[in-house]
């Protein structure tokens, strides 16, 4: 099957989430810049989001660019990860709105974790139908990043329940190690 179809329905989906999350921003009371100050937690959580299912919508162009086409499989598999990314919104508001309650930011990590296991079997997918021995395997190679990401999303959403500022900053420092977008398909000239 083409891909086509699959990438302009996930770039739809995607232009939604983001568009649903920026709605969960609500105006402040007042009119000073004193009455930002409880919007600010809601507001960092928005920014993290965006930048987050940025990082997904770039590799995922990277990705579909890579494949020639896609298979019933592909297709089941970039649905499931739009699943997870679809509760970005509502994680993102939980998060946001919780004053730094432990749930909801283990909550957001669950999310995390699950859109990073998707993106992997995706991957994986799209590896089974082109081969091991194809360019898009090449590219894809072994990515320690993707595997210390999940790993670093599951000790924070343990730690959320001990100290959440720092699950946090996990989500941050994971997000910093994938704003550069993945090189991996640029060195196999893709």
């Amino acid at each position: 099957m083409r891909k086509a179809r699959l990438e302009a329905f996930s770039d739809g989906v995607i232009a939604i989430i983001i568009t649903i999350m920026v709605l969960e921003l609500h105006t402040p009371s007042g009119t000073d810049l004193a009455s930002l100050r409880p919007l600010v937690p809601a507001l960092l959580s928005y920014v993290l989001s965006f930048v987050y299912v940025g990082i997904y919508w770039n590799n995922h162009h990277h990705l579909l660019h890579a494949a020639r086409e896609v298979t019933g499989l592909v297709l089941w598999s970039n649905l499931h990860l739009l699943f997870w990314l679809s509760l970005f919104p509502f994680a993102t508001a939980w998060m946001g709105a919780s004053n730094g309650a432990p749930l909801p930011i283990a909550l957001y990590g669950v999310v995390l974790l699950m859109a990073g296991a998707a993106y992997q079997l995706l991957e994986l997918a799209l590896v089974a139908h082109h081969g091991r021995d194809s360019a898009l395997a090449q590219a894809l190679g072994r990515s320690g990043k993707e595997f210390l990401s999940v790993g670093a999303y599951a000790v924070a959403i343990a730690l959320a329940f001990v100290a959440p500022r720092v699950s946090q900053a996990i989500y941050a420092a994971v997000a910093l190690l994938w704003f550069v977008p993945d090189p991996r398909f640029e060195r196999a000239g893709h």
